[in-house]
């Protein structure tokens, strides 16, 4: 798989790689390693064009209104119908802020679904799910367990009697002795060890790893 356009690729260099990998078992974890090479969006007072949408010229507009850049916009729409120049002072201050402040509701939403699907799983203590390898780190790989979509993390002590080294740009866990890997899209079977509802971690340990087809 090759990602077109050199080291400045467009979005439709990215929908042409998107289009190719479709088809492939482990598109799903693809499409995530995609999403996470590229730049987070932030808010700006210079039009710079939406990159994932290939737009040159774009801005941020929802109605009704749902957030605070939202009203600077509906604000901005208004003064220019006026024919008057949008009175807001320090509209780079306002932008920072606006990013700041919705990467930070972003993450409180994400502790809070993480609280929630622990304590979901308290009752699942022992039970035995298949599930697909979502993400692997140097301290072990992330589960997520078919049809409740949940993730838990096998540590890289649990992954076998072996010393695992972590491949970052193959996104791998490789056993020195065995050679055994452990990458994104391996089915597996866990069974689910430890619920930490303060903690908001499940802990798996795993019973098998199905071979490839």
């Amino acid at each position: 798989m090759k990602l077109g356009g050199g080291q400045k690729p467009s979005a439709k260099d990215y929908s042409a790689l998107l289009k190719s990998i479709k088809l492939r078992p482990e598109s799903q974890m693809l499409q995530t390693i995609i999403l996470r090479s590229m730049q987070q969006a932030v808010y700006e007072t210079k039009n710079k064009g939406h990159f994932g949408l290939a737009y040159d010229t774009y801005t941020h507009f929802t109605s009704p209104i749902k957030c605070y850049p939202d009203l600077i916009v509906h604000r901005a729409i208004k003064e220019k119908l006026k024919r008057k120049d949008l009175r807001v002072k320090d509209l780079d201050g306002i932008a920072k802020q606006c990013s700041t402040t919705e990467r930070r509701a972003d993450e409180a939403s994400r502790d809070v679904e993480d609280w929630l699907k622990c304590y979901f799983m308290k009752d699942r203590l022992g039970d035995i799910f298949s599930g697909t390898i979502s993400s692997v780190t140097g301290f072990g790989v992330l589960v997520s367990l078919d049809e409740i979509y949940i993730e838990g993390l096998i540590h890289v002590t649990y992954l076998g009697n072996d010393y695992y080294i972590f491949d970052k740009s193959k996104h791998a866990l490789i056993g020195e002795r065995t050679n055994e890997i452990f990458t994104m899209g391996d089915r597996v079977r866990v069974k689910v060890t430890k619920i930490d509802v303060d903690l908001a971690r499940i802990d798996l340990n795993i019973i098998e790893k199905y071979k490839k087809r």
